[in-house]
């Protein structure tokens, strides 16, 4: 092979376009990454998960100075919050992580190219740098090229008054009034930041609950304690048009039928995210993909055109990092001849508000679609003695069985750290657990993962700690 040859390249270098090209390294394929911006990690490392949670957790610990500290007995005088020293820790944790992805992929002999690829046909890719352009071949490709901001037909981003979330981890002070579009996690992770650090802040959400992929309990739940916090939050709340006036922007909204005018600072735009597939040649290559911008694939993460593979965001399913890593590993196992799959029933997901919002499997309204029998189990936080002592009340467990066979169908969490007691559950239904099996599983005491266990014992009504 030449030095521009090699057996397999990987468009994009986010969590499924790196991970894909290390575990192709390791199976011994000559790997390259293509990378268009200046930094490898994609959108999750460098504008999305990790720095939206390095503000998450310094803005926690901000809000439990001021709010609740003092009920453990500790005084404070003046505190307050110093954003360019925040956004100096953000920045530390992301090049940190930065590094480590690069040094990760350097370790493997992994070649990187920076530049916009673009398939040619015939395994040839064009790299189109700021000042050059090259062209590599490789046996195989994969495309991971990961999602941009959604943005409305009448609505887009100006990075001035109307911001994407991109914008929005870069703010030098908190706004006055920051009016957020869409009630998912990127809207509610933001939108509790900028509460935090003093901003009065507004959820509009067409739908008629939050976090709409979630059951009707934990949601109605999740927005009292939102509402506790200091948001503001209107649901069935549908965004018909933004006026900018000066500093401001008037934003219209048809709520049940009735109008209403919000003036804000500033507009977070997160209604979603979509495909990015921009100048890939998949045009002209004639690589199918389908209405909503998606890149078809089989099983095996091929498209329609031999040699070309897509993962990740670029490919229907939830965009989460974690699943783009999974079809990442996948579909370099295959490329290299071995079996692999990605199991998609036991893929968490997870809103990190404060309480975070987990879960895994099938909602209780999933079920009924799909017409199954099922019993529930629920437990609250406020029955849970590890809670009780560290003041995280705030929540509750939901476990969905199948009512014949008691098999776990999914798990619903609202509660402090529910992104890792999620793990449990999915380690369960990873081998087709029953509520039993989680039941009786014994956990430490006192531990929040106690709540998870109760939960499944109330799926047959043999909870100890509730009534």
């Amino acid at each position: 092979m030449t030095n521009n040859s090699f057996d397999l390249a990987v468009i994009g270098s986010g969590p499924g376009g790196y991970v894909a090209a290390i575990r192709a390294a390791q199976l011994g394929l000559n790997t390259a990454i293509i990378e268009k911006d200046k930094f490898l990690g994609g959108t999750c490392l460098n504008v999305g998960c990790i720095p939206s949670k390095a503000l998450l957790h310094s803005t926690k610990i901000f809000h439990l100075v001021n709010h609740e500290i003092s009920s453990h007995g500790i005084k404070t005088v003046g505190v307050s919050m110093d954003i360019a020293t925040l956004m100096q820790k953000k920045t530390s944790i992301v090049d940190t992580l930065r590094r480590g992805v690069e040094a990760l992929v350097k370790k493997r002999k992994i070649s990187i190219f920076k530049g916009h690829g673009k398939l040619l046909g015939n395994n040839k890719i064009e790299v189109k740098g700021e000042n050059n352009s090259e062209e590599i071949v490789a046996r195989s490709i994969i495309l991971a090229t990961g999602s941009k901001v959604a943005e409305l037909p009448f609505l887009k981003c100006d990075g001035e008054h109307i911001v994407s979330s991109t914008d929005a981890i870069a703010f030098d002070s908190p706004p006055e009034k920051l009016i957020v579009i869409g009630g998912g996690a990127i809207g509610l992770e933001l939108g509790s930041v900028w509460s935090r650090l003093g901003s009065e802040v507004s959820i509009l959400e067409s739908l008629p609950r939050i976090g709409a992929t979630y059951d009707p309990d934990i949601t109605q739940l999740a927005e009292r304690i939102f509402k506790k916090q200091g948001m503001k939050i209107e649901t069935e709340a549908k965004v018909t048009g933004v006026k900018i006036d000066g500093d401001h922007s008037i934003v219209s909204v048809d709520k049940k039928g009735k109008t209403m005018e919000l003036m804000a600072n500033k507009v977070l735009l997160s209604v979603g995210r979509v495909p990015y597939t921009d100048k890939l040649g998949l045009e002209e290559l004639g690589v199918r993909k389908n209405d909503s911008g998606h890149i078809i694939t089989d099983e095996s993460y091929r498209t329609n055109v031999d040699g070309v593979y897509a993962i990740g965001d670029t490919i229907e399913g939830p965009m989460l990092a974690h699943k783009a890593e999974e079809e990442g590993i996948a579909a370099a196992e295959i490329i290299a001849g071995k079996t692999a799959h990605v199991n998609y029933k036991t893929i968490p997901n997870v809103i990190y508000t404060e309480p975070e919002i987990a879960s895994v499997g099938i909602s209780e309204e999933e079920a009924k679609e799909q017409k199954l029998d099922t019993c529930i189990g629920k437990f609250p936080l406020t029955a849970n003695g590890r809670a009780i002592a560290s003041g995280t009340t705030d929540g509750m467990v939901k476990v969905i069985a199948d009512s014949t066979t008691d098999r776990l169908l999914g798990v619903q969490v609202i509660s402090h750290n529910a992104s890792e007691l999620i793990a449990a559950a999915v380690v369960h239904m990873e081998y087709s657990g029953s509520a039993e099996d989680m039941a009786r599983t014994v956990t430490a005491h006192p531990t929040l993962s106690e709540s998870l266990k109760e939960a499944a014992m109330a799926v047959n009504k043999t909870s100890i700690h509730s009534f």
